[in-house]
């Protein structure tokens, strides 16, 4: 038995019925399509992640001391 008490020998038929059923070109086909939209979801992820990232730097530079840059504008007047 396994951990859910479904045994292998079940989870075999299980996997006969479903092979019989959509045939093995439609569940290869499910298969590629499936690891291609995870590898999407993935890219999306990371491009996700770096657009945040810019982003963040930008608001940094934004939200930076006004002061600090006053001080820089007033020494280039003199």
């Amino acid at each position: 038995m396994g951990v859910s008490g479904i045994s292998i020998w079940q989870l075999l038929i299980v996997l006969l019925i479903v092979v019989l059923i959509f045939g093995t070109k439609r569940i290869k086909n499910i298969g590629s399509d499936l690891g291609g939209a995870i590898k999407s979801f993935r890219k999306g992820l990371n491009e996700a992640e770096s657009v945040e990232s810019d982003l963040s730097k930008i608001g940094e530079e934004l939200n930076k001391d006004p002061e600090d840059s006053e001080d820089e504008s007033d020494e280039t007047k003199h």
